[in-house]
């Protein structure tokens, strides 16, 4: 498979009706489908549905399969390990493949191998979070923490209390974990205190000591700040170097750990293996890691500096975390990683970049461009000058797209986001682009 070729002029075709009509009768409503895709096969960047028709995906999954789908490596992995030992529970057990990969962690981590650190392993970027903020509590004897505006960190309800994406998420739940506090994210486009990049004095930090830390929430009682180096959900919000510098000032200066989620920016995604190394200086002391870890297998990580984790037995535990089929995965997916894919992720990245940073002075309705790798954002407006968004626009490009064989998905209020997975070539990028273009342009942008 290579480029996209549609054979139903009109989606969904009638198997994927079927299915999605199966689907609506007994699948929980609580989903979020922006468009009729029954997926039947992968192969690289590309998926089938089941009528037939294929799309170029530039979602993979929600930044998952970074190995592109069914990587024949990735598949050989999983079929061996398959046929030898599925399950044991490394809670109560050991098998070599988690301690290999554990091991592979904790040198590949920020910092690299001079920084001695211990995993954990679960089998979501939730369950990552979740151990992250019991780990940080056990540590520290604290039990607040600090999150930023527009963050996603999961569902669970601990992770979801430090989520501050969108409040649909958070309705109809009751009382969140206590002692959560959000501060804005430094979104130098859309910053929270009017202030420009040359006038910025990193106010969305200095909050923190200057009006935080003073009224709301005592320093000494915080135990962690967890933030995503580049942000997600949120938009795919790149922040400025001097937002990590001020984070790590005010962490040190009141024995605060920062936690950084590598959940969707991790793996490859960003031109480099985790977006932290984006950032000089930038070594979080809890790190959370999962979606592209094992190119669709269910599997994450909490990767720490060894001081911090130092429970004892039974402070914690996952039946499946690592599991030893999904540790094959990820042993092979970081072999593909190292190997070729980060270095195309880099390339391809910048190429798509630099096509879309054309497209503010091409589209009236595209604000900011930004990102790093294939970890790509921009902004739908309905005016330039005064930024005001325009999620209806971004909706209607997400269906345009799909349509014409491209996948895509929103984030934050009015963003489209670009992950596909890291294999993605050159022509198949321009093909993502071209399609966009004409798409912006059919809807008057």
């Amino acid at each position: 498979m290579s480029l996209p070729h549609l054979v139903t002029p009109s989606l969904p075709g009638p198997k994927a009706a079927s299915i999605i009509a199966r689907d609506h009768a007994v699948l929980s409503p609580s989903y979020t489908r922006g468009y009729p895709l029954v997926a039947a096969k992968g192969e690289g960047a590309i998926i089938m549905d089941v009528d037939g028709n294929r799309f170029l995906d530039c979602n993979a999954g929600i930044a998952v399969v970074a190995a592109g789908h069914c990587h024949p490596r990735v598949v050989a992995a999983i079929q061996k390990q398959a046929a030898e030992l599925i399950h044991m529970s490394g809670t109560d057990f050991y098998y070599e493949n988690m301690v290999e990969l554990a091991e592979k962690l904790a040198r590949l981590a920020p910092g690299g191998p001079a920084v001695p650190r211990r995993v954990y392993f679960g089998n979501s970027g939730t369950e990552a979070v979740e151990a992250a903020l019991k780990m940080a509590r056990y540590h520290t004897g604290r039990d607040k923490f600090i999150a930023f505006y527009g963050s996603f960190h999961g569902r669970t309800m601990g992770a979801l209390s430090l989520t501050g994406s969108k409040a649909i998420q958070k309705k109809g739940f009751g009382q969140m974990l206590g002692g959560v506090h959000h501060i804005p994210y430094a979104n130098c486009y859309r910053c929270a205190y009017n202030r420009t990049v040359d006038t910025c004095n990193v106010e969305c930090v200095k909050v923190l000591e200057e009006t935080v830390f003073r009224h709301v929430l005592p320093a000494a009682e915080v135990a962690a700040i967890m933030l995503e180096p580049i942000q997600g959900e949120g938009g795919y919000v790149v922040p400025p170097q001097k937002f990590i510098d001020e984070l790590n000032r005010v962490a040190q200066k009141h024995g605060i750990l920062l936690m950084f989620d590598e959940v969707q920016s991790g793996m490859g995604r960003t031109g480099k293996m985790w977006a932290a190394e984006h950032f000089k200086d930038a070594i979080p002391d809890i790190m959370t890691v999962a979606k592209g870890i094992a190119s669709g297998l269910p599997l994450s990580a909490t990767i720490a500096k060894t001081q911090y984790m130092q429970w004892t037995p039974g402070a914690h535990a996952s039946t499946f975390g690592g599991n030893p089929v999904a540790c094959s995965a990820a042993l092979a997916t970081l072999e593909l990683l190292e190997e070729t894919l980060i270095e195309n992720a880099a390339k391809i990245g910048d190429h798509i970049l630099n096509r879309l940073r054309e497209w503010p002075h091409r589209f009236r309705t595209v604000g900011d461009v930004r990102g790093r790798g294939l970890m790509i954002g921009f902004e739908l407006v309905k005016d330039q000058q005064t930024k005001e968004r325009n999620p209806e626009l971004r909706d209607q490009l997400e269906q345009a797209a799909f349509q014409k064989g491209v996948l895509i998905l929103g984030c934050g209020p009015n963003s489209i986001r670009l992950c596909p997975p890291l294999v993605i070539t050159k022509d198949q990028a321009d093909f993502v682009v071209d399609t966009l273009e004409d798409c912006l342009t059919a809807l008057g942008g």
